[in-house]
């Protein structure tokens, strides 16, 4: 019998097709799903990820088990990703995307062995994702008071943390929110802005947010002063030193005249800089690289305290909030180019020096991290950037949604009633998203010790009760009873909800159009020409 051209071709490959690949694929969404399942809600419970080296790492947030994880399996990955990307447009909801998305999988699977085609789900999906965003537009309201907003952000860490420690980085997050509300940029304008500096020594609970630069740093010259009530700050992206060759070359010096002229031009070089900034009033001067040893006794004659080696981003942090320009050089530094800083500081900290910079300008603040552990303060600033995140997102789109499953349960609801006015086999498509919404509320119970059947069909049945105002019940996952949402304080960004739909019916629509897998058996071997050769002769 002759062997088909194409499977001869694929002879060293491994292949599934068909309902094969789906099931394969859907085998590894759930369980990526069944990793960060435990984490969800209030009462969720920690992972402890240890590292080949025995480092271990015990968090509550989803994606960063996800990442940290090592998944090779191409649709575990692919979930990943989609969990990454909630992460990085809402800064919350990663687990419930990637639990969502594993629940739509396996409901898709049982469609289609019941024969329904995997193009139709897909449709259905579809249909059913862009209802869902319509009835969220319709469900959201604004917030009422500063703190129903506390509440939206502190429901995001509801879980990952202490309550506390939760109560007190929700302050934080929203103070410094409010700080950059009239700032223009991205959505990543918060991770900027706000820099995050662990200390150790103390609680979390001491963890504060400065307006102002804080680094890890001491001033140059120990002589001159810590501290100082303000004055003219510049910033250069280079160093105060030397000029060097720009080739490798050797110079001959054939008498000891040419290398004092030689030392004596480097140093009225310095002298010129130095004069050149003291012309302008500068008395705190911040460069990229080093100063040079013969420009110490020259700034402190000038007045001038100097700080070296900063990173690129305090730099750029420092020019803003001191409303300075940053340069390349010395020689080119104007008047327009310098700013003033309203206080300078150096304190010491476990054995570690910090200076604090204030500047008039705002725009920039440091978040000094505090606990009593490296895990601890990795937790806790893992914590503050989902809330200043959230915060943030909150002063462009602060229209909230009820929390504790009561979202999900009335798009279930809604759904179910939509799907007939769909024709076709769309309709269970319809009906099999409705179900998949479920398993948020259903984890929640789940997570708090409870029966997630009971639960959801209570759930249900304490909206439909409500005629007014049913959408907003949800489960208090600490008692177990079905309240209003915002009576409770628990409540979700609609921009995280919808965010979260939306990625978990792509991640899913992209899974159900793999219709054949391929996997090579081996990697791609150099030839061996002299066989070939040989076989020639």
């Amino acid at each position: 019998m002759v062997q088909p051209e194409h499977d001869i071709a694929l002879q060293d490959t491994d292949r599934l097709q068909g309902r094969a690949a789906l099931v394969n694929n859907v085998k590894a969404a759930v369980a990526l799903a069944g990793a960060v399942r435990s984490t969800l809600g209030p009462r969720g419970l920690d992972k402890m990820l240890v590292d080949s080296d025995g480092s271990s790492l015990v968090t509550n947030d989803g994606v960063t088990v996800l990442e940290t994880a090592q998944i090779e399996h191409p649709t575990a990955r692919l979930l990943i990703a989609a969990s990454a990307s909630q992460d990085k447009v809402a800064r919350d909801g990663t687990t419930t995307t990637v639990v969502l998305t594993a629940e739509l999988l396996q409901n898709a699977l049982e469609m289609v062995r019941s024969g329904i085609h995997p193009s139709i789900v897909i449709n259905g999906y579809g249909i059913a994702h862009d209802e869902c965003l319509s009835e969220l537009e319709g469900l959201s309201r604004v917030p009422s008071s500063q703190e129903e907003i506390r509440s939206v952000v502190s429901t995001s860490l509801a879980g990952k943390i202490g309550e506390s420690l939760a109560g007190h980085l929700t302050g934080l997050a929203t103070e410094a929110a409010e700080l950059l509300s009239d700032e223009e940029g991205g959505d990543d304008l918060e991770r900027l802005r706000v820099k995050r500096l662990p200390i150790s020594g103390g609680s979390s609970t001491d963890t504060e947010l400065v307006n102002g630069l804080v680094v890890a740093k001491t001033r140059f010259d120990r002589v001159t002063p810590s501290s100082s009530d303000g004055g003219r700050v510049a910033v250069i992206d280079g160093g105060l030193e030397g000029s060097k060759l720009e080739i490798d070359a050797e110079i001959e010096i054939r008498t000891a005249g040419v290398l004092q002229g030689f030392h004596k031009r480097v140093t009225e070089n310095l002298q010129n800089q130095v004069d050149h900034l003291s012309s302008l009033g500068v008395d705190l001067l911040i460069v990229r690289d080093g100063i040079s040893d013969e420009a110490v006794s020259m700034l402190r004659g000038a007045g001038i305290t100097a700080y070296r080696r900063f990173e690129r981003n305090d730099m750029e942090m420092a020019s803003r909030i001191t409303g300075s320009q940053i340069v390349r050089d010395v020689e080119s530094l104007g008047d327009g180019d310098v700013g003033s800083y309203s206080s300078r500081s150096e304190t010491v900290t476990a054995g570690v020096t910090y200076t604090r910079i204030d500047g008039g300008e705002g725009g920039a603040m440091t978040v000094l991290i505090r606990g009593s552990s490296p895990q601890i303060r990795e937790e806790c600033e893992r914590a503050f950037d989902d809330a200043l995140g959230v915060a943030f997102r909150l002063t462009r789109d602060s229209r909230m949604l009820p929390g504790g499953g009561a979202t999900q349960t009335h798009l279930a609801r809604h759904l179910r009633t939509f799907a007939p006015t769909n024709k076709g086999r769309e309709q269970i498509a319809i009906e099999g998203y409705a179900a998949a919404l479920e398993v948020i509320p259903r984890t929640l119970a789940e997570n708090a010790g409870l029966s997630p059947i009971d639960e959801v069909l209570e759930l249900s049945a304490s909206q439909i009760s409500d005629s007014k105002n049913g959408s907003w019940i949800g489960l208090n996952a600490w008692t177990g009873e079905k309240a209003h949402m915002d009576d409770l304080g628990v409540l979700d960004p609609l921009f995280v909800v919808s965010n979260s739909i939306s990625g978990a019916t792509e991640a899913t629509i992209s899974v159900l159009r793999i219709n054949d897998v391929l996997w090579a058996k081996q990697d791609p071997m150099t030839p061996d020409w002299k066989d070939e050769e040989d076989q020639e002769d």
